[in-house]
């Protein structure tokens, strides 16, 4: 028998990830602290909601979601949102894989995470929209594999960076 619902936790997911690009899209219209305090309430969020996102059985080795989101627009979404953290967008860089070879500290920046984020949960949400059941799911399930081998890290590291804006 095969699943024609998606679970709770599904669903939360695909609304949570929505409720982020919501917010990552309106950047620019929202206060510094505002956008601050929206990403530190919705980030850990999506760490756990992905994070018990159970793995479906993938018909294809590596599935993957077709990219909705152009060049352009993840460009135009992440200069909003350095425009609007301005000085402190860029932070330096503790978990990059090639800090232990540096003797130089590696900056990151807060837009590029959180324009990274976006892209996958952007991709998401506008393939999945009207899709069939069994469409979602694998999509859903090609979204926990890339969490788990990219941006789950990105995310903590962001959170970190946003954190520190917040309360320093």
């Amino acid at each position: 028998m095969t699943e024609t619902r998606l679970t709770p936790n599904q669903l939360a997911f695909l609304a949570l990830s929505n409720e982020f690009c919501q917010a990552i899209e309106s950047a620019g219209e929202q206060e510094r602290d505002t956008f601050i305090n929206s990403m530190l309430r919705l980030l850990p969020r999506l760490y756990i909601s992905a994070s018990d996102l159970a793995m479906p059985m993938l018909e294809d080795e590596g599935a993957y979601i077709p990219s909705a989101l152009d060049e352009e627009y993840y460009d135009a979404v992440r200069r909003k949102m350095e425009a609007l953290i301005g000085e402190d967008d860029t932070y330096l860089e503790v978990f990059e894989s090639d800090m232990k070879y540096s003797d130089t500290p590696i900056a990151a920046s807060i837009s590029e995470n959180l324009a990274d984020i976006f892209q996958v949960l952007f991709n998401l949400t506008e393939n999945v929209r009207d899709a069939p059941v069994e469409i979602v799911d694998q999509s859903l399930g090609a979204v926990k594999e890339d969490f788990e081998g990219y941006w789950s890290q990105p995310l903590c590291n962001v959170l970190r960076a946003l954190n520190a804006l917040r309360y320093a």
